[in-house]
Order: C-alpha cells, then structure tokens, then sequence
C-alpha cells in the first residue's frame, strides 16, 4: 500500500509504503528509506511497534540528528578528519560531526527523497549521488530494497555502482525496543564478536582490534544491554557472500526476540545514550551492519573501495520471534 506521508517544503512529496506478512507489518517512507514502523507480535499475541519513530514528516525534519530508521551513507559511522586520499588525491569531505564526517556528511542518504518502486513482497529504492556530493568522488547509482520474507522476516539488501574509484558504507539505522515502550537498556543481547575497535573521544578507531574478554564489550553470551555504547565490535564471521546471523536481542517482558543476520564484518551497537528530545537515553537499541569507521584512512580495516565494473553489495535480516 501507497499513501502520502506529506509534503518538504519545496512541495517534494513523501509516500508511505506497507508492507505486511506472517504476521508482521512494515512501514516505509520515500524520504530517507526511514523505516518507520516495524509491529510484531509479543508472546501473548498482541502487536506492537518496535522501533522509535514519529507519527509525521514533520518529527523527522525537525530531529534529524539520531538518523531515525534512516537509510544512511555514502559512508555510515565516521571518518576521520572529513577526509581520505585515493590513488594518490586527498578528497575533503563535509564535517558534519566536529572534525570528521559522519553517515554521509550534512545531507546524507537519511535527507534525500528516494525513488520507489514495488518488488514482491517489497519495496525497492534508489538514488543517484552525483561525483563531488558532499566530497565523495564518483557518480554513485544506489539501490536499496526491503522485503518480507515467507517468516515475516524484513530483508535489505543493498546495492551500488560507481563511475570512479570511491568509498561505500551503507546501514539502516533503525532503534529497537522490543517492549514497544520505555527503556529497553533491559534487552538482553547476545553479539558473536571477539574484538571491538577502541576509540578516542571523537569516536575514530585506533587501529587496534580489541579483545572483548574480560571486559564491557563482551556480549558472547547474552547478558543485559544497558547503556553507554556507542562502540564498532568486530564479527568473528567476517565478510561473507550470505547473510549470516550474528545477533540476538531478546525483551524478557514482551518475549520478543529480534535476530540479525549480515554479510558485513562490523556492528556498531549504539544504545542511544545521546538520542535527543522527544526521546529518553536508553529509549532504544541500534544494530548497525557496517565495514568500521574510518576505513578509507585504514588500509589494516576491511576495504570499503568501490571500482568502476564492481558492484557494492551486502544484505541484513531482521528476524522476529517469541519465547
């Protein structure tokens, strides 16, 4: 189903797409590829929402900042200094988040009106970013597509081309809060990650890859979220051609239990300690699938370069349950 969700100001429409299977019931919006509403089901059988979002446009255009249910890039998390060099030139890029550069830069995928179009069970959409847009180099042809699967599961996959060497980051950034309501600092969650990358203040990588044993970072077996991460942990999977589970977050009260499978090597786990009004920190859980912040100035990382003839593509699953 197609509805309009309102109206930018320069008389840009926003549609709304729902998609609805198995029991579960998506919504999404042409601006931003947000997804704004994911109901499932609780152990008892009553639906509910599990994710944060607002009810209109105008919610978003006013909170742009914690990148609600956004589709985010070029490049998702940060990059140091809002620049890298490629085949021996430096590209500046928009420093947006002191310093560096983060999910994009100041007008980023999550700010942009999104080509829409229905695929079974989905919705498919795409953009075109022009070479030199917030100073990524290449002309990037990007297409995103949800789907509902048989189980209800919500499918994205991801996909891009270029026309000159570039760098490629794409994630969702959806909060989830499985209880529908309050704080979910109390989800347990349970993350197959050895390392993580340590951070200075601002949030860049050192370099290192951590070891989580003996410390906060360590969510090998599943123990209470809480609060006081904004960290990039490193899957023990790697990089892989098929989506492969590596997350389980599970609401003791509601029963619901959401899984995430990836081909991506990285998760960022934000428990939205900074998430800004309307919204209380703890309010929800990010999961980002995601190559590491600052790649691009990490040749050590796992590459995020995209060639001309190559095609950028990853793919997530979010599977919904009970127990």
């Amino acid at each position: 189903m197609n509805e309009l969700f309102g109206t930018l100001s320069d008389g840009t429409p926003v549609h709304r797409w729902t998609l609805e299977r198995a029991g579960v019931r998506v919504r999404i919006l042409s601006y931003g590829g947000i997804v704004q509403d994911v109901e499932v089901p609780d152990r008892d059988g009553r639906t509910g929402n599990v994710v944060l979002g607002f009810s209109d446009l105008d919610g978003y255009l006013r909170h742009p900042e914690p990148f609600l249910g956004a589709l985010v890039g070029r490049y998702a998390n940060r990059i140091a200094g809002a620049r890298f060099s490629l085949e021996g030139r430096e590209h500046t890029l928009a420093a947006n988040n002191g310093p560096n550069s983060l999910h994009g830069g100041e007008r980023g995928f999550d700010k942009r009106v999104w080509d829409a179009a229905p695929v079974a069970h989905g919705l498919r959409l795409s953009l075109v970013s022009e070479d030199g847009e917030e100073g990524f180099p290449g002309r990037l042809e990007v297409s995103v597509t949800y789907t509902l699967d048989e189980r209800g599961s919500l499918g994205i996959a991801y996909e891009a081309v270029t026309d000159a060497p570039t760098h490629v980051n794409l994630t969702n950034h959806s909060y989830w809060n499985l209880a529908g309501s309050g704080s979910a600092a109390g989800h347990e969650l349970r993350l197959a990650a050895s390392r993580y990358t340590p951070s200075d203040a601002d949030l860049i990588p050192s370099g290192e890859l951590a070891d989580v044993c003996g410390t906060r970072f360590d969510f090998r077996e599943a123990r209470e979220a809480g609060t006081g991460y904004d960290d990039n942990f490193v899957l023990d999977k790697g990089v892989t051609a098929a989506a492969e589970e590596v997350a389980e977050l599970y609401d003791p009260t509601s029963g619901r239990v959401l899984t995430v499978a990836t081909t991506e090597p990285g998760m960022q786990l934000y428990t939205a300690d900074h998430i800004g009004e309307p919204f209380r920190p703890g309010d929800g859980i990010a999961l980002e699938t995601q190559h590491f912040p600052d790649s691009p100035n990490r040749p050590e990382f796992p590459s995020t370069l995209l060639k001309p003839g190559e095609v950028f593509r990853s793919g997530t699953v979010y599977g919904f349950g009970v127990r």
